[in-house]
Parts: C-alpha cells; structure tokens; sequence
C-alpha cells in the first residue's frame, strides 16, 4: 500500500500529465512533481494524513470584508495598522475573516499589476503588520496568477533576454489565429515590445501594463507554489486565484476556461491542502453562470468560487420590483457539495459585472439596468463582444447609491431598500463577502474618478479614520446606520446553524414582489423561512405559503416579533426582510 506521500507523488504527477500533455519539457513529470512538493515545503516524515475530499473548514460565523490596505487612513500611521484598528473596534467578531486586495508593490489597476508578489507595498507597511492581522483574522490574500506588471524585474529580464523571469511571458504573432480569444477589455491584445532578441509581441489579456505570464514554462508554476508557500508562512489561509480562467492560451481556442487551467487549479488545491489542511483556494472567475460553476469540479477544484450572477439579478430585483430572474436563478442552482462554498458578495472594489447575468437578462432589461444605474450616477465599463460590437461589461456604482430608487427614479427608501439586499445576501447559502464600503455606507466618489480617469475609483473611496470615527459616532449619520443596521444583522447570522453555508436552501414560491427561500441546518435542529419585499409597496404574504409547523413556535430573528400561526396573512412593508426561526436564538 502507498504511503500518502507517495500517492500525493502520484496525484501531482497525473495533474501534470494533463497540464503538460502538448507541452514537450525538459524535466520528467515525476521529477516536476517532486520539485513542487519540496517548493510547497511538504516534508515526507511529517505527512500523516490525507487530506478531508468533503469536509468543511467553514460555518456560519465566517463573514469576510473585503477591503484595500489603505481604504482607512490616518495621518503619520501605516495603513495596515490602521485598518487592523478599524477590524477590532468596528466589526469585532461580527467579522472574522478579511480580505485584503493586493498589498504589493504595483505599477497601475490599484494592485492588480504587482511588481513584486515578495514585498508588501511599503506605503501600507510590511509583513510584520499582515501576520499581526492573520493573529486576529483569518485572511485572504490574492494571488494575481494570470498576469504582472510591465515594471516587474520579471519582465524586465524579458526585455534584457537574461535572468530570472527572463523566460516567463507568452508572446504571440499577429497573423497568429486569435479570432475566438475572449477579452474582457477593448485593448489590442498583443504588446508590441523590443527586446534583446527581437521584436516579441507580449499577449495581454487586461492591459498592456500587465503582461500574461506562460504556463507552458513550469518554472512559472514552480514560481507561483514558491509564492504560495510565503503566504502560507505568513499566516494567509484563503487564496483568491485572481483572473485564473485566463490562464492557459491555446492559439486557434478562446483561450478561457481551458482543461489545462482546470487541472492547474486542482494541482495547487492538492498542494496546499497537503500543506495546511485547512488552507482554502477561492477562484474569481468573473464569467457567465454555468461556466462559473465548472470551477467545482468534482469537489477537487476550487473550495469556493465566487458568486457572480448574484450582484446584478438582486440589485435589478430591488430597483425593478421583481423577483422573477432572481427567483429563477436561484432555483438553477445546484447546492455545493461539502467541501466546497458559494463566496457570495454583492459590491466590490470593481463594479457590478454584467458578463454573469447574460441569458439571465435579456438586451432590452440589461440595458434598463444600465440606464437606472447611469441615473444614479454610475459609470459604465464597455468590452468587445465576439461580434466586434460595444457591450456594457460592468456597471461602476457605490452600492449606496445603486439602491436609491427604482427604475422610476430615487425615493425614500433607500436605506432599507440597501439593507434588504444585505440581508438576502446573509440568509443565502454560501459565505457572505462584505465590502468595506457597504458596511459603512460609502456613496460614489466622484473626485476619485476624476483623478484617476478610471471608472472603477467610483468605489473605492479612501476614509480619514478620524473623520470616519465622527461619523460612525452620530446617530444621526447615515454611515452610523447602515454600519449598526449591517452588524446587528451578522450578530443574528453567526449564531443560526441553518445558515452554516452548506446549510440546506430552497427557494419559496411567493409571488413576484416577495423573493425566499429556506433554509436548514444540517442537524436538522433549525429551519429559517426567509423572505424579502423587493417592492416598495407592501405585500400580503400567506404563512400557509411557508408552511410553518404548528407544534413549533416561530419568531423572526430579526424584529423579535414573534409570528402567530393563527393569522392567515402577515403584512410585510417595503423592503422588509424576515428571517422566521424555529430556534429562538
């Protein structure tokens, strides 16, 4: 019988067996395979135990916040120490987990173009300060797999023909067939780049400042586990595999989504999982839903994947007044098996991404949805579609301000209407990823878009800390309140074991105005109906609809109303969410 070292020998090898099948290479897959097991710092005497296929690192008291290491200052302090200020006073252990978006040197994209994956940036402050927050909080670090800055000595050596990195970048021809390539951006895909060896030109997906990176060379792979290893030792446990369907190219294919990239993903899911058993890789795959899906696999492949068809089917639900697409959605949807986890989130530093409601919504209402959202303020993002035609990729808007109004224009409800959809989002299966900017209530930072000429700054406001502090100190604040209105509302999830995010969810049939679901916990102990006026008129729900037994006594956990099974009908106001518990908690 093998040791587990040796069919973990055996498992690598056979993930390079499928990434390297057309790829001719110097070294044998097996020594490739001991390579990175010693790159990833799996020692043979120390490997015990297989990793758990189906097992669950996670339940309902993980919330992550999203946020950049600067999104808080305060003069003369660095950043990361501010924000690990802001993490202990303002959230607690409403929060426990944090994602930090890139914390590298880095040459444009707020990040996403890293210079040096080795080195916090020093601008925010050093290692020292990411270990003292991973002491408090469980994090997540992104891992920019697919591309580099132009400005990395990588790259450079490319350019020089020498040295480390020399030798990393895929480069392509013009008369080369690139007709399918899919393209999040309206860029030329090739760089045009002078080099010791020539003219190369550098295929890059986003931008020209950020050059791919060719994983046919596995001294690429190798690079990337050696990177991985760091983090790890630093005390990260999450890793966002940033852009990763974009890594493998295949000249004459789409270049998106290829088995080869499937198959690197389960190659380093089987690394780290060897490494730290409890170390978990999230993959941002910002594409249509069933694509998205894919990067499950078969519970062998990414622990959670992001939940992108989320974004625009809730806030087009609130600002329409129907849930009927939400609802459809929803029912689509395959629960994931233990092991894995839908990362839900309904704002991030980006925007809202539109390519993961295609066949979803149709032309006529995506472009309804761009117009409200252009009326509230939002920006606009534009990409190629594969006919050569201009199509909105993504809408760029403070969440605060997307939920305003509705489709006939601002109104009174805005508040609520932004704390229904949190409340969607912390009710449905899954890990709720909560950007900073929502939790305080952050509105469009125009300025922002003004200096930087990007869409994306719109939402990705810096605060002064001691200014934010004034604010989140006044009753009167509308920050204050959206920040009490959120928090209290994780209070109540962290402690309901129905919404554990493997949890049982169905999806309740209430009528167009009312969207819900619910939920079980996985000993059976608990049931949650959840239900939320997505409509700014109040609605007559049916509790014969919910199916509420009689021989338990009901309440929603978050009005502390107690639900009486002798009426036939519960009104339920504008934008009211109720989360109605059997378990008084």
């Amino acid at each position: 019988m093998l040791s587990v070292f040796e069919q973990l020998t055996e498992r690598v090898e056979h993930h390079l067996d499928v990434i390297y099948q057309d790829v001719g290479l110097e070294v044998s897959h097996k020594q490739l395979a001991g390579t990175l097991i010693k790159t990833m710092g799996i020692v043979e005497s120390k490997l015990t135990d297989e990793p758990k296929r189906h097992h669950n690192n996670w339940d309902q008291k993980d919330v992550m916040l999203i946020t950049y290491g600067d999104s808080i200052e305060k003069e003369g302090e660095k950043p990361l120490k501010t924000l690990h200020s802001f993490l202990k006073q303002y959230c607690g252990d409403s929060i426990n987990s944090v994602h930090i978006l890139p914390f590298f040197p880095y040459s444009s994209d707020d990040g996403f173009s890293v210079i040096d994956y080795s080195s916090v940036n020093e601008s925010l402050g050093n290692w020292d300060d990411i270990e003292d927050i991973t002491k408090d909080y469980r994090m997540m670090s992104d891992v920019v797999i697919n591309h580099c800055s132009s400005r990395s000595a990588w790259f450079q050596n490319f350019i020089k023909g020498e040295g480390p990195g020399s030798d990393f970048f895929y480069t392509a021809l013009p008369v080369d067939d690139l007709s399918e390539v899919t393209r999040p951006r309206t860029s030329d895909l090739l760089r045009l780049t002078e080099t010791k060896n020539g003219e190369k030109y550098v295929w890059c997906t986003f931008s020209h400042d950020q050059v791919d990176f060719d994983f046919r060379n596995p001294a690429v792979l190798d690079t990337f586990v050696s990177i991985i290893r760091q983090y790890l030792d630093t005390g990260i446990r999450i890793f966002r595999l940033d852009a990763v369907a974009f890594l493998w190219k295949k000249l004459g294919t789409t270049c998106i989504n290829l088995d080869q990239t499937h198959e690197a993903i389960r190659l380093f899911r089987t690394l780290i999982e060897h490494a730290v058993t409890d170390a978990v890789i999230i993959t941002e795959t910002n594409i249509p839903n069933r694509q998205n899906l894919t990067y499950f696999g078969n519970a062998n492949e990414a622990h959670g994947i992001y939940n992108f068809s989320l974004p625009p089917l809730l806030v087009n639900s609130l600002v329409t007044g129907s849930c009927t697409h939400l609802k459809a959605w929803l029912c689509s949807m395959p629960p994931a098996q233990n092991g894995t986890f839908f990362f839900n989130f309904i704002a991030s530093h980006d925007g809202i991404g539109l390519r993961p409601a295609e066949g979803l919504l149709d032309d006529e209402e995506l472009g309804a949805l761009v117009n409200t959202m252009q009326n509230f303020g939002g920006r606009i993002s534009w990409r190629k579609s594969e006919t050569g035609e201009q199509k909105a990729y993504e809408i760029n808007i403070a969440l605060y301000d997307a939920l305003q109004g509705t489709t006939k224009g601002t109104d009174k409800w805005g508040l609520e209407r932004f704390v229904c959809a949190h409340s969607v989002m912390f009710a449905l299966e899954g890990i709720p990823g909560l950007y900073v900017h929502s939790l305080l209530g952050t509105t469009n930072d125009y300025e922002r878009v003004k200096n930087t000429s990007h869409n994306r700054s719109i939402n990705r406001h810096k605060w002064d800390y001691d200014k934010l502090k004034e604010e989140l100190a006044s009753p009167y604040s509308q920050h204050a309140k959206v920040h009490n209105r959120i928090t209290e509302l994780l209070d109540i999830r962290k402690e309901q074991p129905a919404f554990h995010p493997n949890a049982t969810q169905f999806t309740l049939q209430l009528g167009e105005q009312l969207f819900g679901f619910w939920r079980q916990s996985l000993g059976r102990s608990q049931s949650i109906f959840c239900v939320f006026n997505v409509s700014d008129e109040p609605q007559m729900m049916r509790l014969s609809d919910l199916n509420l037994i009689g021989t338990d006594s009901w309440i929603d956990l978050i009005s502390g109303q107690t639900i009486s099974l002798e009426d036939l009908e519960y009104e339920v106001a504008p934008y009211q969410s109720l989360w109605i518990s059997n378990r008084l908690k």
